[in-house]
């Protein structure tokens, strides 16, 4: 399987995310939507950097039983309630998905959501994943 990042120079450098990725020759994985649920599902984390941790945290788990790694993601989508408060911490959030998912990116987008499922959770992410 090979997965390549793709970023024109005719486009503004990205930071945080990558332009296009392609992937040919594995199996998709579709990683539907966290948000910061417990494993007693409970919303946990005060504020936006913690809720977001915990979701990248369980699509991660998601994706490692279904046999992949962060390497493997191709697209992640970001819902949260307040754009301009994800905005404000991006540089936060960005340390958490290195640590978490490693410094390289896949295709991402930001969606500006009402409310989600959970009226207390701040962010959501699902992604698609691409395994060998």
């Amino acid at each position: 399987m090979t997965v390549h990042h793709v970023n024109p120079m005719s486009l503004a450098k990205p930071s945080g995310f990558s332009h296009a990725v392609t992937a040919t020759g594995g199996t998709l994985v579709f990683l539907a939507g966290q948000t910061a649920l417990d494993t007693d599902g409970r919303i946990t984390g005060d504020g936006l950097p913690a809720q977001f941790e915990q979701a990248l945290r369980n699509l991660l788990t998601a994706l490692a039983a279904a046999g992949g790694d962060p390497s493997r993601l191709t697209r992640v989508t970001v819902y949260a309630t307040d754009p301009g408060d994800y905005r404000d911490h991006a540089a936060e959030l960005g340390r958490i998905w290195r640590r978490r998912a490693g410094d390289t990116y896949p295709a991402m987008a930001l969606i500006g959501v009402t409310r989600l499922w959970d009226e207390e959770a701040l962010v959501e992410l699902d992604g698609i994943a691409v395994l060998p």
